[in-house]
């Protein structure tokens, strides 16, 4: 079957994560993904180093399906190979501060004067507009300057989500973004700006608390992983490892308290509501911990699963890639790269469509891999892409 995206091809000049892996998310429904890097390889080629040359766990995720190529576009010889490659495409995803567009020639004006349709899909740290916008950043200040750190962690000890979901989110919404565009498009056959910001995202994510505390001025403090709005919601260490249990709404409250016991406490009025048990969370939180601690985890959730009460395991990395629901749901595709020692288990895309899915069909490229195969696409011969490669173009 025909990828939904067959067609479109898309000119990744990402760094790090938001920008590579929104493009990643479009190479895996189909697009023809050319990844631009720097001569000696982008930054996130080398992150988290799982080969004896130093390729990047991160790296492996966020390329696969995509062509490579290298090239400087501060020259003018690789603006001249910009424009070209600008000519055939549909959507140029770059996260760059807008003076490295600018010179690179791919801010959206330089873009449209090249080609009128074209789509710039540009990510940022705090977005276009404010004070901010000329900052440089990453993920985690975003993430701190949400609210979501200040109350994941303790008073006095805040505490970051190792994930960084403000970048995989923004990268996510993007994409989303870059398709809306794409039909915009069809529609009235014009490209167009879509903006993705890592604060914007991490603000979305946290807005919840945002507006409690606008609206009635609460002044919550961090309680690590305990929740302040319903209970029990938090992390519970058993015999053997630790698991959590998230309990929302009356029914589910009511099937908890009768399996550890607490049927004192259906009709209590300290306990009749998520927003009550919220208020007492921490004298839930120890009846539910006194209950786990004389348990094994394996015997913790067969009686909370039996009671459909919602729990899981808290799994180690290992753990979670060996969890046997995990491999059954078929996310994990083995790939295979030069270098490695065993195949990279790398996840596919995290929403699944029944008629046309998105799939890896081939490994993230090499340093540069395709850059001859697609300077020849756009007229180049042999003579001039060897003079380029000796001028340090590519």
């Amino acid at each position: 079957m025909k990828a939904v995206l067959e067609g479109i091809r898309v000119l990744d000049f990402g760094r790090y994560i938001a920008g590579p892996y929104c493009a990643e998310l479009l190479a895996q429904f189909g697009a023809d993904v050319i990844r631009i890097e720097k001569l000696g390889g982008s930054e996130d080629r080398y992150t988290t180093p799982v080969t004896a040359d130093g390729q990047g766990a991160a790296f492996f995720q966020m390329n696969c399906n995509k062509r490579g190529m290298t090239l400087n576009p501060m020259k003018p010889e690789g603006r001249e190979v910009v424009r070209r490659l600008v000519r055939t495409a549909d959507v140029v995803v770059a996260n760059l501060p807008h003076p490295t567009l600018v010179e690179m020639g791919i801010d959206y004006d330089s873009l449209k004067a090249i080609k009128e349709d074209i789509i710039l899909t540009m990510i940022s740290t705090f977005g276009a507009v404010g004070p901010y916008s000329e900052r440089v950043g990453f993920d985690g200040i975003a993430q701190v300057m949400s609210g979501a750190t200040y109350l994941g962690g303790f008073p006095g000890q805040p505490m970051k989500s190792f994930a960084p979901y403000a970048d995989y989110g923004t990268a996510t919404s993007a994409a989303l973004g870059t398709l809306a565009a794409l039909m915009a498009r069809q529609q009235t056959g014009r490209g167009q700006v879509v903006e993705g910001a890592l604060l914007r995202t991490a603000l979305a994510y946290a807005n919840g608390p945002l507006i409690e505390q606008a609206v009635l001025g609460v002044d919550r403090v961090g309680t690590g992983n305990r929740a302040q709005n319903l209970a029990p919601a938090d992390l519970f260490k058993t015999r053997d490892g630790a698991i959590i249990i998230q309990v929302v709404g009356n029914p589910l409250f009511e099937r908890w308290a009768r399996l550890v016991g607490a049927e004192e406490w259906i009709g209590d009025p300290r306990f009749a509501s998520d927003a009550e048990r919220g208020r007492h969370a921490a004298l839930v939180s120890e009846r539910a911990a006194a209950w786990c601690a004389e348990r094994t985890t394996a015997e913790a959730l067969a009686e909370l699963e039996q009671a459909r009460v919602p729990a899981g395991p808290v799994l180690s990395p290992q753990e979670a890639h060996d969890d046997p629901h995990v491999q059954a749901m078929g996310i994990l595709n083995p790939i295979k790269y030069p270098g490695l020692p065993k195949a990279a288990p790398v996840v596919g895309t995290p929403v699944v469509l029944s008629e046309t899915p998105g799939r890896i069909t081939r490994r993230p490229p090499l340093l540069g891999e395709h850059t001859e195969a697609i300077l020849a696409e756009l007229g180049y011969g042999p003579g001039e892409i060897a003079t380029l490669r000796q001028q340090r173009v590519i």
